[in-house]
């Protein structure tokens, strides 16, 4: 939360830093050239460059300053400024004077059209995003005693979502989550993103084991390719149409299982340490092939209370900076952790700013970022059943 209020307070800052010198720089620019002609008089051939000062006033401020200082360069090129050569006479100032108010015109109507496109454009954003948030919805910070945390970088410009997708769902059967990689990145694999994520909060409910989820994605990867295909878009070789995806569940007593269709496999967050948890080869990604007959569900052990796992797509490990240097993910995560405390917010947050300055914000592929951790009290064991007496043949209780 801390380094969030630094940068936004940082980049507050910058942004006021250069409407202060948009600002001044007009005035500036007016006192050099009138300081310059009254020192070393050019006969007013210096006076010409008054006419930038109306466009730089509304390229930085707005019209009603461009239209202030264009009238007072106006003036001042219609002022004699030292020995007034005869070239330089009213002919030559009355031009610098035309040429100063056909800047103003041309700038005025600029910045108009300027003005318009900024409010269509910040219109198309708002649209944009609040058709990204209902996509790719923010999680609550708890979902059936888990709390959780997620976080997505586009490595397209300005994009909220990309090829990357997370969800979780809190169940009769448990908490589940998924996260995947669409093939490709940023607005192109959107499609596909929302065919997904609407197939799983469908079937996450709707089925009791783990694997008919996962048919069901199936499925629906299937059937809207199809009607990709019909619609006439352009279409990639089968081999290039696939999603990885990692689906887990997180029972009751904290037990976990997964499936995994080419995914990266989570790290596991306990007070032990970091620790990556591959129990079994992945499948391959869907799409590539069609899923075997019996899928095989994986264990992941148990997850304990304050335990967690951090999830993640392969743009977090594949970052790289300028030197080619890998992103060290495990490093981050453990020290993002240790700092907030296995916080999912300050995980999260904490990995999400380490990417951003690893690759100075130049990201090649979506990233995402999920933790899940167990704020369940802890389960009892149940206690042993009484042992009943045994009666001897007088009568007599003896307990066995």
């Amino acid at each position: 939360m801390f380094r969030a209020w630094v940068s936004g307070g940082a980049q507050r800052g910058a942004a006021r830093a250069r409407s202060a010198v948009l600002l001044v720089l007009p005035g500036v620019w007016v006192l050099g050239v009138v300081v310059w002609e009254l020192c070393r008089p050019t006969g007013g051939q210096l006076l010409q460059l008054l006419a930038a000062a109306p466009a730089i006033a509304c390229a930085g401020t707005g019209r009603r300053q461009c239209v202030l200082l264009g009238g007072l360069c106006a003036l001042l090129a219609l002022l004699p400024f030292g020995a007034v050569e005869p070239a330089a006479g009213l002919g030559a100032r009355a031009t610098t004077c035309g040429a100063v108010f056909a800047v103003i015109c041309a700038s005025y109507l600029t910045a108009g059209r300027r003005r318009r496109l900024l409010r269509e454009l910040a219109r198309s954003r708002e649209v944009a995003a609040a058709a990204q948030r209902v996509l790719l919805r923010p999680l609550p910070s708890r979902i059936d005693g888990m709390a959780l945390a997620a976080g997505h970088l586009s490595a397209s410009e300005g994009a909220v979502v990309g090829g990357d997708l997370y969800d979780v769902v809190g169940t009769r059967y448990g908490v589940r989550a998924v996260i995947g990689d669409v093939r490709g990145h940023g607005l192109a694999a959107i499609g596909t993103v929302a065919a997904m994520l609407g197939s799983f909060r469908e079937a996450a409910y709707d089925e009791p084991e783990l694997g008919g989820v996962l048919r069901r994605l199936e499925r629906t990867h299937q059937r809207h390719l199809r009607e990709r295909a019909h619609d006439g878009q352009p279409a990639a070789p089968v081999a290039e149409e696939f999603v990885t995806l990692l689906l887990m569940e997180i029972a009751e007593d904290g037990t976990v299982t997964a499936l995994n269709c080419g995914h990266p496999w989570p790290y596991a967050i306990a007070s032990r340490g970091i620790a990556p948890v591959a129990p079994a080869e992945p499948m391959p990604p869907l799409g590539l092939f069609p899923l075997p007959g019996e899928l095989p569900v994986v264990g992941c052990g148990r997850l304990g209370p304050g335990e967690g796992l951090f999830l993640h797509t392969d743009g977090a490990a594949d970052t790289r900076d300028a030197a080619g240097e890998f992103f060290p993910l495990a490093r981050e995560l453990g020290r993002s952790a240790g700092t907030a405390g296995r916080s999912p917010a300050g995980v999260v947050d904490g990995v999400r700013q380490a990417l951003l300055r690893h690759s100075r914000g130049r990201l090649t592929d979506d990233v995402a970022l999920l933790m899940l951790r167990n704020d369940r009290p802890p389960v009892p064991a149940p206690a042993p059943a009484p042992t009943r007496p045994e009666r001897r043949a007088d009568g007599a209780a003896r307990c066995g």
